[in-house]
């Protein structure tokens, strides 16, 4: 399918997920994580979720963090086609930007090349490990100045489509996927 398309039935698939559902797949989602093998890693970056779009909640992938004594990383939207990464702190306070996206309203910064896993928000992806997501672009760029080697880990509620037909030269794909019932390795 395209990127077009899927956005479009993803959307709604999302519409029809109770609160109740959601909150039972975040948690399989967090519980999965904890067989990946990305713990000797120091510098995790997670969005945090627009419950508006019915994102995942990844308040418990937080909290499995900071208690494995992770340096855990949150994004700002700084302008139409950026994000600035800060370290999130018992004293970081957050507001709702007008994307409706929780994000911190300042503190310490990180910069990408010093992230280890990127914990990535998406729509849909595929078998190959390509994703789509609102069509800004703001997670290639963002990984595009990761080190090499960082870990880019998608979070879906959904299992994949065969193939998103038409993927560009800058979307950078997943090494994992994690669904609610399974995990995928790419």
């Amino acid at each position: 399918m395209l990127k077009k398309d899927l956005r479009l039935k993803y959307s709604r698939l999302r519409n029809s997920i109770t609160p109740t559902l959601l909150g039972q797949q975040s948690i399989a989602i967090a519980n999965s994580i904890l067989q990946l093998p990305i713990w000797e890693n120091q510098y995790f970056h997670i969005f945090l979720p627009i419950e508006k779009k019915t994102e995942i909640d990844t308040e418990g992938i937080i909290s499995i963090l900071l208690g494995y004594d992770k340096n855990v990383i949150v994004p700002k939207v700084i302008s139409n086609t950026e994000l600035e990464h800060y370290l999130l702190t018992d004293n970081t306070k957050f507001i709702t930007n007008s994307l409706n996206i929780p994000e911190p309203v300042d503190g310490i910064t990180v910069p990408p090349n010093k992230l280890d896993v990127v914990f990535i928000p998406l729509l849909a992806f595929d078998k190959f490990g390509n994703r789509i997501g609102y069509g800004k672009g703001y997670y290639d760029r963002f990984l595009s100045k990761c080190k090499a080697g960082v870990v880019k880990i998608g979070l879906s509620l959904f299992e994949p489509e065969d193939l998103i037909q038409d993927i560009s030269p800058t979307d950078i794909p997943l090494d994992y996927c994690v669904t609610p019932a399974k995990t995928y390795t790419f």
